[in-house]
């Protein structure tokens, strides 16, 4: 369930008694969002930070605002260092993900001198870690993991991660596709169309434009039995399910589609795609991004996955859009890659997963 107060630690100074390494005048304390130059900060530090790991800067505003603002403060804790002056430094923020799972974003300043970007990448991990512990302890658990990325080529983060106590355990590439207009043709409709006894269709809308219920709790169904054997997986309820998409910057209802198979007269969902705009941040088109492809294992061999993808290239050819992204684990042993690879994916920049199980006791 969504807990009506946040599960973490709110005051920094009850986490990080000392910052030894920093310099004097320097302060740990955290963001205010109201404040613009305080979420512009943060940005351009987003920013930096990708633009230095994988090439270029995709993040905005509106992505520092899910981490930062009083709503997403709900399932979320974040702690920014400041210099002497007030200027925000590095930045880190701790997401209640899911039982036994913290999502943790660890962002320093790239031009700061090496020994002091040091003793501020200490300072927030001592903070994760310390949040951890909180975290754990309200869910009763006996260990809390911690799970952070960071770009293939950031040598420095690795390091940092690495002296922190963590560990490298997956790669992710980030692969996109191209879209041309004549794609929307690929399916009769995106909105519905059927193709060997299995029905494609958008999650049904209920008066006044939300989604059916129903319908959200089949496409939460069956992501959970399509991804309880895979990597990492963390069972997740449905409310925290609903409330984690509906904070994502590019989540539409209209971005997301159910698979039934037909027989006996009846339809039963094992196929679903959750989408989203993937808003370009040149002034070029947008794109579309698969948030989650699953598939129910029963039904896997039908070619539900591949309607399911046609069916969201179609949707971006709709509206406009040139190109379709989505992440693939480099060691899945379900062979999406391929599939993906045969569709025209290809990687355009990879990532890693590092983790750190903390004892919470």
């Amino acid at each position: 369930m969504i807990p009506e107060d946040s599960r973490f630690e709110n005051d920094p100074e009850e986490l990080v008694a000392e910052a030894p390494g920093l310099p004097s005048g320097w302060e740990v304390g955290t963001p205010d969002p109201a404040d613009r130059f305080d979420v512009a900060r943060l940005t351009h530090l987003l920013r930096a930070h990708e633009r230095h790991g994988r090439g270029w800067a995709g993040a905005g505003v509106d992505d520092v605002l899910v981490e930062v603002s009083e709503h997403g403060l709900r399932m979320r804790q974040n702690v920014v260092v400041r210099d002497a002056e007030g200027e925000i430094r590095a930045w880190a923020s701790a997401h209640d993900r899911a039982a036994g799972r913290m999502l943790f974003v660890h962002v320093v300043e790239r031009d700061l001198p090496e020994r002091i970007a040091k003793a501020c990448s200490d300072v927030l991990f001592e903070w994760g870690v310390g949040q951890a512990k909180v975290l754990g302890a309200a869910r009763g658990l006996e260990s809390q993991q911690i799970d952070t990325g960071a770009f293939a080529d950031d040598e420095r983060q690795h390091k940092w991660l690495a002296d922190a106590g963590f560990e490298r355990v997956r790669t992710w590439w980030q692969m996109s596709r191209p879209v041309t207009a004549d794609e929307a043709r690929l399916v009769p409709s995106p909105a519905r169309w059927e193709g060997k006894g299995v029905v494609f269709r958008r999650v049904r809308r209920a008066d006044g434009g939300m989604p059916d219920a129903d319908d959200l709790r089949k496409v939460h169904d069956v992501l959970e039995g399509a991804f309880v054997d895979h990597f990492n997986h963390h069972e997740e309820t449905f409310e925290e399910f609903v409330h984690r998409l509906r904070e994502d910057p590019g989540h539409r209802w209209d971005h997301w589609w159910l698979a039934e198979l037909v027989e006996d007269g009846g339809r039963t969902a094992v196929g679903t795609l959750v989408g989203a705009v993937s808003e370009s941040s040149g002034g070029g088109p947008d794109g579309s991004y698969v948030e989650y492809l699953g598939v129910l294992e029963a039904a896997r061999g039908r070619g539900v996955a591949k309607g399911l993808l046609r069916t969201i290239i179609a949707d971006a050819a709709e509206r406009g859009r040139d190109r379709v992204g989505l992440e693939v684990d480099a060691d899945s042993s379900t062979g999406a890659d391929g599939l993906y690879t045969s569709m025209g994916w290809a990687t355009k920049y990879v990532t890693e997963s590092w983790h750190r199980d903390v004892p919470v006791a």
